[in-house]
């Protein structure tokens, strides 16, 4: 279910998108001129592409705060910090030593006096 709500929500995103990039731009915008003498008024019907963007963009929020409440109730209610490992778990980090084996060096009463002769 969350992944049909964000493939829907990133197939909503391109689409708000392309259709502002697809506006015409009205000229007024970082003082370029396009003032208001021109022939458009304030009770100006909303166009094919106005109309669209809302639509979008309405569409774009009720996926984003749906995928917020599908994400906050599939959440386990602990922290990350809370999260402890048992004793038996956890490798000791090191090695233990061989058993069985002498790891001293010989001493002078073990080591042969003379070395062996190879007849």
């Amino acid at each position: 279910m969350e992944n049909v709500i964000l493939v829907i929500h990133l197939i909503l995103a391109f689409c708000l998108i392309g259709i502002v990039l697809l506006q015409r731009s009205e000229g007024g915008g970082m003082g370029l001129g396009g003032g208001g003498g021109g022939a458009m008024t304030g009770r100006q019907s909303a166009t094919a592409m106005t109309k669209l963007t809302w639509a979008f963009a309405v569409a774009f929020l009720v996926t984003s705060v749906t995928l917020t409440i599908v994400a906050a109730q599939n959440a386990s209610g602990g922290s990350v910090v809370d999260l402890t490992v048992p004793v038996e778990d956890v490798e000791p980090l090191v090695p233990a030593a061989p058993t069985g084996l002498d790891l001293l060096p010989p001493t002078t009463g073990d080591a042969p006096l003379t070395p062996p002769r190879a007849d």
